[in-house]
């Protein structure tokens, strides 16, 4: 079976394709949603989902969440005493899906599509084209969201079109504009901001809710300490209950500290504008990119759970002077296509007639020494061969020559991003050519670049004297594993387990309780204490049929002490 993943920065879901249409798979505990959150509980197993997220604030040292903003770096995080890189903790998440899959649907998985941010670089992408590797995944494909999510509504519709996606998830913010006619969807352009998501205006927030602690004399080390868990649960909150209404009042304990707080729509939107500026830019971006001007649009449609804030639709109605479309569930849309992809892939006969076309975010090209106006040597010059949003699978090519007397060897270093300076953009790999010595300027090699619809490039060079070609194909970046690495990490994480599968809703609970028993005080607390004590036991004895019973009972009561 192959199926589709959307691997989120907050939330994940995975599907299938199944009677002519995309199914979601559910996890363990009935959702659809599984928080991208991972955490190590007591007895070393790895905890992936709710109960992974309610732990975030009793385990802070043990737990982490949006680590699909580190993918792509040397970054590594500690939890539960021992390091982590982002694609091994994304892996964790992916085994997860895979398993609750296999469970859901009584197959085997054997392949996956995984959606990624349209911006993502070509080392984030491989980067998650390992964290599947890991969790035993065979990544038969990428895909951009924002094309995934076109797909998903593709498929329903059949007149011809021109519409933009506007995705803002809880990380990454991706724009594509899209053209369906004759059963083909192509994707003419697309831009973005890898650091731009709805964990951004909850952060802003979390800054308010420390301002009104730091009034009520609450030390910033423990703000930004032990309290920070408790205090970004707080601002999550608030940002959900500000779509609903136009106005939050709320209280958070901290220790023997009561703060309150109070926040409304009109002053959060305020707050955000230059979060909302920043939405701006790889929307023109992409309009420019794909020569179609506001007016030729036929829709606009809103993708990512963090279009739910009513002041991201007023932001896109305003820069586009109408009201944006949400026919499909912004959370889901994105897994739909790519389940859709999955159905594509396996050449499925009531798809066999769609085509989906896309592009390559990044340009590509070379560094190049060029003369400047009083003839002195420029050096660390990048050089396009192929320029962002160009159409793929594509291949083009350069000529280049020599710039030294006697010169014996060429070396092409490759680079990926938009800089006139190759130290601002991000080196991809080099290759090392002979060529004869000849004066400067003399020699020339054709420099071809073949770009696929996996992300894969393939250099070719030809020397023009010589006749002689050399190829490489860029598989291994800088910064990125080897392949003895990457069996290393692979046997270390099989080692670890994910916690059985059975008890995801135990785990889930006990994880909530133990957040509400920190959460409230006095009375409240005590009682709560008793509902855990009684669960934990009850977990314990291993009487199955009584955990049956008595849960939904527990989670009734537990229930009741939520804000």
């Amino acid at each position: 079976m192959i199926i589709g993943i959307d691997l989120g920065t907050t939330n994940s879901l995975v599907a299938r394709w199944h009677n002519d249409g995309p199914q979601l798979l559910a996890n363990a505990l009935g959702d659809y949603l599984t928080p991208s959150v991972v955490g190590v509980d007591a007895h070393g197993h790895v905890l992936v989902g709710r109960a992974a997220r309610d732990r975030l604030m009793t385990h802070p040292q043990d737990t982490v969440a949006v680590f699909k903003r580190l993918m792509g770096t040397q970054s590594e995080v500690v939890i539960g005493g021992q390091s982590f890189s982002p694609q091994e903790l994304s892996s964790f998440v992916l085994r997860q899906l895979k398993e609750d899959a296999e469970a859901a649907t009584g197959e085997t998985v054997t392949e996956a599509i995984i959606t990624v941010p349209a911006y993502f670089n070509d080392t984030q992408r491989q980067m998650t084209r390992l964290a599947g590797r890991l969790a035993g995944l065979n990544v038969s494909r990428l895909i951009n969201e924002p094309t995934a999510a076109a797909l998903a509504y593709g498929i329903h519709k059949t007149a011809d079109s021109t519409f933009l996606v506007f995705d803002l998830g809880g990380g990454t913010f991706d724009v594509s504009v899209l053209e369906i006619f004759d059963d083909v969807i192509e994707v003419r352009a697309s831009a973005g901001d890898n650091r731009l998501g709805g964990e951004d205006f909850t952060l802003l927030i979390a800054h308010k809710i420390n301002a009104a602690c730091a009034q009520q004399g609450i030390r910033e080390e423990d703000l930004e300490g032990r309290f920070r868990p408790n205090i970004y649960a707080e601002a999550e909150r608030v940002k959900q209950a500000l779509s609903l209404q136009h106005e939050v009042h709320t209280g958070l304990d901290l220790e023997n500290t009561h703060v309150e707080f109070h926040y409304r729509r009109e002053q959060f939107e305020q707050d955000c504008q230059p979060l909302l500026q920043r939405l701006i830019a790889p929307v023109k971006q992409a309009l420019a990119d794909a020569t179609i001007r506001p007016s030729e649009l036929d829709r606009v449609l809103l993708v990512g759970g963090a279009t739910r804030m009513p002041v991201i639709s007023k932001q896109v109605a305003q820069m586009f002077g109408a009201l944006p479309g949400r026919e499909l569930d912004p959370d889901q849309v994105v897994v739909m296509g790519a389940a859709t992809q999955a159905a594509l892939k396996a050449r499925h006969q009531s798809l066999e007639e769609k085509v989906l076309t896309d592009v390559c975010p990044y340009t590509l090209g070379i560094e190049v020494t060029t003369e400047g106006a009083w003839g002195q040597k420029i050096h660390g010059v990048f050089s396009p061969i192929i320029e962002r949003n160009t159409m793929i699978p594509v291949s083009r090519k350069e000529t280049y020559y020599t710039v030294h007397d006697d010169q014996k060897m060429i070396r092409i270093n490759v680079y990926q991003g938009e800089s006139r300076e190759t130290r601002l953009n991000i080196l991809l790999g080099d290759m090392e050519v002979d060529v004869p010595p000849a004066p400067a300027g003399r020699e020339a090699v054709d420099v071809r670049f073949s770009y696929d619809i996996n992300g894969l490039l393939e250099v070719e060079v030809l020397v023009r004297s010589s006749g002689i070609t050399s190829r490489r194909l860029l598989t291994q970046q800088e910064g990125l594993l080897s392949e003895e690495q990457i069996n290393e990490s692979l046997q270390r994480l099989q080692a670890l387990k994910l916690s059985p599968r059975d008890n995801a809703i135990n785990d889930a609970l006990i994880a909530r309780a133990n957040r509400l028993y920190e959460q409230h005080l006095g009375e409240r607390r005590e009682a709560i204490g008793q509902l855990l004590d009684f669960f934990v036991s009850l977990v314990e004895s291993g009487d199955k049929q009584e955990i049956e019973r008595l849960r939904p009972e527990v989670e009734a009561r537990l229930a009741e002490y939520e804000f």
